[in-house]
């Protein structure tokens, strides 16, 4: 029998030198098209754990409650708070600013709820979100920001002024619990 070739028995190694400079490549790459963007806000959403042991002796102010409402889209064509319309259809405006007129409205009005920022008694006050099943999520995170407080921007340095903490979701509707 006859063997055909003989396997040599040199170790063959990578060249190193070329992975370096890709390695280096992309870091630089990366690193020159970074974007760093600031924090929008701190949403923490406190989710209910269940009924505590003892209740309080002082009662509880009246849940806020905002309904949203969608088209079959997603897009939100009505807003309410306490049965106050804050979706205005202002006649040529954009959807974009109908909805932002719509958050800037509901920051004011929990504002005017709870008094003043920092207000002792709107640390037990909650805000129910109503929305409806199909609503884009954009819309929930502006109600969100617009009920948790305002940014204020002082000495060029962006600070939070809360307003209400206590922000949970309503159940859902029978008719949207399908799908």
């Amino acid at each position: 029998m006859k063997i055909r070739g003989k396997r040599s028995t040199e170790k063959i190694e990578p060249q190193m030198a070329p992975m370096i400079d890709v390695v280096f490549q992309l870091l630089i790459f990366f690193m020159l098209t970074l974007k760093i963007v600031e924090p929008e806000g701190d949403f923490t959403v406190n989710m209910p754990i269940g009924q505590s042991a003892a209740e309080s002796d002082s009662p509880k102010p009246p849940v806020i409650k905002v309904r949203m409402k969608a088209d079959e889209n997603g897009e939100m064509y009505s807003m309410t708070i306490a049965n106050k319309e804050l979706f205005a259809s202002a006649p040529g405006a954009s959807q974009e600013e109908k909805s932002s007129n719509a958050f800037k409205r509901l920051n004011s009005e929990i504002l005017n709820a709870i008094g003043s920022p920092g207000n002792p008694l709107a640390e037990d006050q909650e805000v129910e979100l109503d929305p409806d099943y199909a609503l884009n999520s954009k819309y929930l995170i502006n109600a969100i920001g617009a009920c948790r407080g305002r940014v204020q921007r002082v000495n060029g340095q962006a600070r939070m002024i809360d307003y209400i903490k206590n922000i949970k979701f309503a159940s859902p509707r029978p008719e949207e619990a399908g799908g």
